[in-house]
């Protein structure tokens, strides 16, 4: 019996230059995979122009609403004068293109390099350029994108884990554990009715965001949704707590001089940590019949990897239970 392609196994050199050339251009016979899991990312040669970056959608992750979603808040932010990697529109407007099988979008192509989130300097001028996004995310909402909450990334992340990949002999352990952590992220989520949700980043880590000119830009809102503006700052902090209090403080003073912090969203941040370890758990799960993923993440599914997740569950438990951060 023939083995089952990955969807993504189609995805050669020829098929990627024949979709972009449906599109107008002519591709020089140059392609460089980029990094990338999710979706597949690709930095195509242009005759006589610019290479363009090519980013082929992940069949059924996202509905083409949910993608153009995307794509106008991106627009919106630009309008607004952001610097984020918007996708390329055609002579018809269009930003999202299908060719055979897949959905794919263009962007150009940017340098720069991985920011020092480190530098407080750095963390100041990062809190003036979510204060900006943010003020652009409230004004409306998202209608087909998720939302951030306890059941989509918690309780359906560990019901996944626990059903068919956790091993028999940590399975009463990771149950519990996740019954505990799940039931206290409730406590703090679910029963405060004056958590605003807003459209956000999402998934707003160094490696999605460009330096270059002294300053940040934002790249790649696939994570793009409703959440606690929050969600966007915490995964920018590191360090022990003293640490993360300085740079939380930094944050916050570049984030308000364009919109308003609500410190109460402080209480959300383990919260949040826990629910993205867990969805995190769950994401290489759902992916491992992608073979991407077994030869870049080897560690996952084995004996080490749950009893090293066992204790981080132990250690998120005590940590939402611990005193909210507080600005310094």
């Amino acid at each position: 019996m023939t083995e089952k392609l990955h969807p993504f196994e189609s995805l050669t050199p020829s098929f990627i230059m024949d979709a972009i050339e449906s599109q107008g251009y002519v591709c020089d016979c140059r392609t460089l995979t980029l990094n990338s899991y999710e979706n597949r990312v690709y930095q195509v040669g242009i005759e006589d122009g610019e290479p363009l970056i090519a980013k082929f959608y992940r069949p059924g992750r996202w509905s083409d609403e949910q993608i153009m979603e995307e794509h106008r808040f991106c627009f919106e932010l630009t309008e607004n004068e952001l610097p984020v990697v918007a996708p390329l529109m055609n002579d018809h407007g269009e930003s999202l293109f299908r060719y055979g099988d897949f959905r794919f979008a263009l962007y150009p192509r940017k340098g720069g390099h991985a920011p020092e989130l480190d530098d407080l300097g750095n963390l100041l001028i990062m809190g003036r350029l979510l204060g900006r996004l943010h003020a652009v995310g409230a004004v409306r909402p998202f209608i087909d994108r998720p939302r951030l909450d306890c059941r989509s990334f918690g309780r359906d992340s560990a019901a996944l884990i626990s059903e068919g990949f956790v091993p028999a002999d940590y399975k009463a352990n990771y149950d519990a554990l996740t019954a505990d952590l799940l039931d206290g992220i409730d406590g703090i989520m679910g029963s405060d009715q004056g958590i605003r949700y807003i459209r956000v980043h999402g998934d707003c880590h160094s490696g999605n965001i460009l330096w270059r000119e002294d300053a940040p830009h934002i790249v790649d809102l696939d994570d793009a949704r409703m959440a606690p503006a929050v969600q966007d700052i915490w995964m920018m902090l590191s360090g022990d707590r003293i640490r993360q209090a300085a740079q939380l403080g930094e944050i916050v003073d570049g984030y308000s001089e364009f919109h308003d912090f609500h410190p109460r969203e402080l209480r959300l941040i383990e919260a949040l940590r826990s629910l993205r370890m867990l969805h995190f758990s769950a994401w290489l799960a759902r992916r491992w019949n992608d073979p991407t993923f077994p030869r870049h993440f080897p560690w996952f599914n084995t004996p080490r990897y749950w009893g090293e997740h066992i204790l981080e569950l132990r250690e998120q438990i005590a940590a939402i239970n611990e005193p909210p951060l507080q600005i310094v």
